[in-house]
């Protein structure tokens, strides 16, 4: 009796590892916002927003040729700045920071800001695009009991996402960025996700360290030039 009860429980904690792989979770997530087939059918994307940063409208526009540019654009208090990335190159203007001139990104800069060319999602195909993702188990967040996953980029950075169990959304992620020549946890959550006429499930608000951001719209596969992520 007790072998057949010792067979039985690790039946069943097998089942319970099983449900609960990283390639399961990250198949439903998928899944919830839209599918793999209609994401990989995203071929540029355009997001325009407002943050709102210590009582200050920040306009943000985020505009991405997967796999070629990322190109952000933020005006405020009058003057309009930028940061733009490609395979090759790199520039960060800000004006509103004291800078006078657009300055190249670094090597090690550029290296780090390679997975902003993804417009698709770390998660779709993730082991094609060279990263690995684990499931390190469950953490509360806000009082829901969210799958964690651990994602390691092919750069090297490594980012954690919480996935709500109910929708299989993720509303949360933790990262190390650098800032300054100092290193700190940048924690984002997500909400109001709607599905676009494309099929896709996208988050229009995050709540950023410093502030608010609410999307007002969000357009895919419009057509973009290769010439528009140059300084």
């Amino acid at each position: 009796m007790k072998r057949l009860l010792l067979s039985l429980l690790v039946l069943a904690s097998g089942f319970t590892v099983k449900a609960q792989t990283a390639d399961e979770v990250i198949a439903k997530h998928i899944a919830a916002i839209g599918g793999v087939d209609n994401w990989k059918k995203v071929n540029s994307m355009k997001m325009e927003g407002i943050l709102q940063v210590q009582g200050a409208e920040v306009n943000v526009t985020v505009t991405i040729l997967h796999g070629k540019g990322m190109r952000q654009d933020i005006s405020v208090m009058g003057m309009t700045g930028y940061e733009i990335v490609t395979p090759t190159e790199g520039w960060d203007f800000m004006p509103f920071q004291g800078q006078t001139e657009p300055e190249a990104k670094t090597p090690e800069e550029l290296a780090e800001a390679q997975d902003q060319l993804d417009a698709q999602g770390e998660l779709i195909d993730y082991a094609a695009k060279g990263h690995k993702v684990e499931l390190v188990g469950k953490e509360d967040v806000e009082g829901t009991e969210c799958f964690k996953l651990k994602v390691t980029k092919k750069g090297g950075s490594v980012s954690t996402l919480f996935i709500d169990p109910k929708n299989f959304y993720i509303i949360q992620s933790k990262s190390v960025q650098k800032a300054n020549g100092q290193e700190m946890e940048v924690t984002t959550s997500f909400s109001n996700y709607e599905k676009l006429p494309e099929g896709i499930v996208v988050a229009k608000s995050m709540t950023l360290p410093f502030g608010e951001m609410n999307m007002t719209k969000v357009s895919v596969n419009i057509p973009v030039e290769e010439s528009f992520f140059k300084k």
